[in-house]
């Protein structure tokens, strides 16, 4: 192992805009978490309200542990949200819950970009644990086929990250939209509701860029970037 001056070069810009997005995230969650929608309405209310009213009554709604661990389950047909959210009548509870729900409707209207994300989430995690290995074995004992083939391998996971943006991105829109339609937010909890989730897909987009500046490091220190003489 050795300091990689490059490494450093691409990684800070991205790992300061990673800190500021999870400060962001935490600051407006908690800020919010202790302000009452006007509805007064919990996030697991407004989870089940907006599943019944499109028509979806097999995604049950159910509690989970941990801190923001909210998140929709495809293949189990289970919206889960986090103990802060299923019982919270806050602001940030029903924006979490909405934009949980969004993820639902997505699924049930066959969004492309989110069928594209299932397809990708298997690849994308085999790739993410095996690519690094095979990259680092490689370039160790001058192996460059075993090192380009983790290369391409670890593509997949900034692909997955990158379809994640717009997947993320549309189940916000959902949510925002719907608690308006619904008249379950106020224009001064709407505001509340956008400056949650806006913060959270700010750590989407860290995490997307991230990948990316992982992959143009590997790709620089492979030589993919070399030109060949004829």
């Amino acid at each position: 192992m050795y300091f990689d001056p490059l490494y450093i070069i691409l990684s800070a810009p991205i790992l300061l805009f990673s800190m500021l997005a999870q400060w962001a995230v935490k600051s407006n969650f908690s800020k919010y978490s202790r302000i009452k929608n006007s509805s007064g309405i919990s996030g697991c209310e407004i989870a089940r309200m907006i599943l019944e009213r499109n028509g979806i009554m097999d995604v049950k709604v159910e509690p989970t542990s941990g801190w923001l661990s909210d998140h929709y389950s495809p293949s189990e047909r289970v919206l889960r949200l986090s103990e802060p959210v299923y019982g919270s009548n806050s602001i940030a509870a029903i924006g979490v819950a909405a934009h949980e729900a969004g993820h639902a409707l997505q699924h049930q209207d066959g969004y492309s970009m989110m069928k594209i994300r299932q397809s990708l989430a298997y690849p994308a995690s085999f790739a993410s644990n095996i690519s690094v290995w095979l990259i680092f074995i490689g370039a160790i004992i001058g192996a460059m086929g075993l090192a380009k083939i983790g290369f391409f391998l670890f593509c997949i996971v900034v692909l997955f990250q990158l379809v994640t943006l717009p997947v993320e991105f549309d189940a916000s829109r959902r949510a925002k939209r719907i608690l308006m339609e619904y008249c379950i937010v106020n224009d001064k909890d709407s505001h509340g509701v956008a400056k949650v989730l806006n913060s959270a897909a700010m750590t989407y987009i860290a995490a997307a860029a991230a990948s990316i500046s992982q992959l143009l490091y590997y790709a620089i220190r492979l030589g993919l970037f070399n030109r060949r003489d004829d």
